[in-house]
């Protein structure tokens, strides 16, 4: 059975009235975990070069930077690529090594942008 607890709530305030909004769900684009190194880094080169924001990956004060893997920096710019793209179709493979995942890979400070869906409650 699917989950459909909201993950994130918000408050909006529309014509003067308080709403409260639930983000029910959202589409990621991850690395691959069975993906090899030398793949992902081809992969990660190409979206870094065709219109991700690699901008957090940056060694000094990017807020992705760590965990220093391929993995983990392959998973960010993947899904940035994706989410500029508009999540077309075919913009989340890069070559077999990327998958869309349905759970929030953000931690920390290192946010990825996402598609939510936000279902009003109130």
């Amino acid at each position: 059975m699917e989950n459909l607890l909201p993950n994130k709530l918000f408050f909006i305030f529309f014509g003067g009235a308080m709403f409260l909004a639930a983000a029910v769900e959202g589409n990621w684009c991850v690395a691959r975990s069975d993906a090899s190194n030398q793949a992902l880094q081809t992969a990660l080169d190409y979206a870094c070069s065709s219109g991700a924001d690699c901008t957090p990956l940056q060694p000094n004060n990017g807020l992705c930077f760590l965990p220093n893997t391929i993995q983990a920096h392959s998973s960010y710019a993947f899904n940035s690529y994706f989410q500029r793209k508009g999540m077309a179709p075919g913009s989340c493979d890069f070559s077999g090594t990327a998958t869309v995942a349905k759970t929030d890979p953000s931690y920390g400070s290192c946010v990825y942008p996402s598609s939510l869906r936000y279902a009003c409650v109130i």
